[in-house]
């Protein structure tokens, strides 16, 4: 029988049951003739106290008692005198499970920097940030597959090896199983991919990598997306979804970049743009409105000590209608207000850029003081799948822009017309037949549809207010940063 989690010991009656409680010790107290500890389970943001009674506990073990050791505390539930709980344990036994000499062990009982914590990121859930960002980053994930399972979604697993780079940006991790090491110490097998020989030096750019003797026989990265892959199902099952990690090859050291990170991806069939604004918008609400109520104690943390004015966000987005605008409509609002002189952006806005941090906070913050959905982006900005509109100069794209963040969620309609989308990848120097199976979907059945993709650790830096994107994910992996 497993042991009651605190979390359910802390709703319980105070009835002077007996009861085993097990977990960490996060602080000792001693008053006179009794001693205080209270130990957390990590399983809600609150510790329970357990009182020892000095004359009658094992003085011994008590003293050997130190923050973090691990131990069972048995004893009786019943009501506490203390503030901030209705429940204590009256404890009658103490035992040791694992000692945590307060010589050595790291987390002592007083604040810590992020800095140092990413430094022992296998410790750090321990502490009450971390643990508490652990707890909002389970409940967005239930969150996630629940809304989309109550929607008639499929939820698809795309693969996490491919050959197709579905951003078309190249910032991709590339898998292999050739002897590197080897391939440089002589120079390369100066061969072609399709095994033709090279003369020596006849590649003044270095040498060619015969991916014929890689493992796939051809060139794989990690993904970057699995928008693809997943629209291949959509147009099969109607509604699907993805949730994995996906990785980008970018040397961004910056608090808003991580090389992998997990995305949430919904396509949907039979469904044009609007379809996919009401769709987000309805999401999007559903994950802030679970949150605010099974997380609540974790939220107040977040207020108190790492951004105020958290929850009053949330709460405003989750009960605000999405205003939607053009990009056009945008742009012309950001000029105006720079001609006005109301401000002065970093990055002057012109139609054809592509819109700023600054600029989405302004629009959301500003312009409609609420979430802002901006639709219709000149496509030179924009994927290649994306639905060219009838001007030829701008695609049905869509981006979800919420205040203190901006960009939140990203999506399009998916370009379904065989030639369109054929001239648009030649457009941009694209090789068709390396998209030959995703060009399939538009010579057989070909449907409208759409879809957009939400990166989820920066939705939990948005409802958490951590302000490194590192600080959200159990273990970072960044440009020099692969421990642990």
């Amino acid at each position: 029988m497993l042991t009651p989690l605190i979390k359910e010991i802390l709703v319980s009656p105070a009835d002077s049951r007996e009861l085993a409680v097990r977990g960490w010790v996060k602080t000792k107290r001693e008053l006179k003739n009794l001693v205080f500890i209270e130990i957390n389970d990590g399983s809600v943001f609150s510790g329970i106290q357990c009182t020892f009674d000095r004359g009658a506990a094992d003085v011994e073990t008590l003293n050997r008692v130190s923050t973090g050791a691990s131990v069972e505390i048995r004893g009786r539930l019943v009501p506490s005198p203390a503030s901030g709980q209705a429940v204590e344990v009256a404890a009658e036994n103490l035992r040791i499970i694992g000692e945590a000499p307060a010589e050595s062990y790291p987390l002592q009982k007083k604040r810590h920097s992020l800095e140092f914590l990413r430094e022992i990121a296998h410790l750090r859930p321990r502490t009450n940030t971390f643990s508490a960002v652990a707890r909002v980053r389970n409940c967005l994930a239930f969150a996630i597959h629940r809304y989309f399972q109550e929607h008639g979604f499929v939820y698809v697993h795309t693969p996490i090896i491919t050959a197709s780079d579905a951003e078309g940006a190249g910032a991709m991790f590339q898998v292999t199983t050739l002897d590197l090491e080897a391939l440089a110490k002589n120079g390369g097998n100066r061969e072609t991919a399709s095994g033709g020989s090279k003369a020596p030096g006849q590649n003044a750019a270095g040498p060619l990598i015969d991916y014929g003797k890689d493992f796939f026989g051809k060139r794989c990265c990690l993904t970057v997306s699995g928008q693809l892959e997943a629209e291949t199902y959509a147009t099969a099952l109607s509604r699907v979804y993805t949730f994995g990690p996906t990785f980008r090859a970018e040397n961004s050291n910056t608090a808003r970049h991580l090389a992998e990170f997990w995305m949430v991806e919904p396509e949907i069939a039979f469904a044009e743009l609007e379809d996919n604004m009401t769709l987000a918008e309805d999401f999007l609400k559903f994950i802030l409105r679970t949150v605010l109520e099974n997380n609540r104690a974790d939220l107040d943390f977040f207020e108190a000590h790492i951004e105020r004015g958290i929850i009053q966000t949330l709460e405003k987005v989750a009960g605000s209608r999405f205003i939607r605008m053009s990009y056009t409509e945008a742009m012309t609002e950001l000029e105006r207000a720079v001609t006005s002189g109301a401000v002065d952006f970093e990055f002057k806005p012109y139609w054809g850029c592509d819109l700023q941090s600054e600029h989405e906070k302004f629009i959301t913050e500003k312009i409609a003081e609420g979430p802002v959905i901006v639709t219709d982006y000149p496509k030179e900005i924009k994927a290649f799948y994306m639905k060219m509109n009838d001007d030829g100069k701008t695609v049905r794209a869509m981006d979800v822009l919420v205040p203190r963040l901006g960009e939140i969620i990203g999506g399009s309609q998916r370009e379904e017309r065989l030639d369109k989308l054929e001239s648009r990848m030649r457009e941009l120097g694209m090789k068709t037949e390396d998209y030959s199976w995703y060009l399939d979907l538009r010579r057989y059945g070909s449907v409208p549809h759409t879809g957009f993709g939400l990166g989820f650790e920066r939705l939990i830096q948005y409802i958490t207010g951590m302000a490194n994107i590192r600080d959200v994910i159990p273990y970072p992996r960044a440009a020099g940063q692969a421990e642990f």
